[in-house]
């Protein structure tokens, strides 16, 4: 089983992504993992478009993340299913704050290794506007009608637990 999972920040695409990883008992991969360096610095395009591409070599796999340039059309193409998390910009921020109680000081699992787990207005104006641009939601659109016998789009909490209730291994 081969699993895309993308979304807005915030939406839950980690937490699903590592939840399908331990129902099907196969590797997870978090962009947000290999694209971020230490110090929330960006790790080398192409170091990254290297790394996506030797993980997507397993035979089973599921990405967590929205990069365009790391291995995007190979990944919506080899799926054997596409998760489109379109939850609603309050919950999406919502979550991101309480991700933010939880880890302060932290660094995630999912997120890179000297990444601490942060919410500055750069990033509360990502998850409210610059995050949800019309190219964006173009973007989910496309994938969806491309593909639309693999895609699965979740637009609430209710929808995501629904769909994990009905995944069996």
């Amino acid at each position: 089983m081969k699993i895309a999972v993308m979304g807005y920040s915030g939406s839950g695409k980690s937490t699903l992504a590592r939840a399908l990883g331990e129902r099907y008992d196969i590797p997870v991969l978090h962009l947000d993992r290999i694209h971020w360096a230490p110090g929330w610095q960006e790790r080398d395009r192409e170091e990254v478009r290297r790394m996506v591409h030797d993980f997507m070599e397993n035979p089973a796999w599921v990405i967590d993340g929205n990069y365009t340039k790391f291995e995007y059309e190979r990944r919506l193409a080899e799926a054997d299913r596409i998760l489109l998390l379109e939850l609603p910009r309050l919950t999406c921020f919502c979550r991101a704050w309480r991700r933010f109680f939880r880890y302060c000081g932290q660094t995630r699992a999912d997120m890179g290794e000297g990444c601490p787990e942060r919410m500055d207005r750069e990033f509360m104006w990502w998850i409210l506007w610059k995050g949800r641009t019309r190219q964006k939601r173009r973007a989910f659109q496309e994938a969806a009608e491309r593909y639309p016998a693999k895609t699965v789009v979740l637009r609430s909490q209710r929808d995501i637990d629904r769909y994990l209730e009905g995944v069996s291994c």
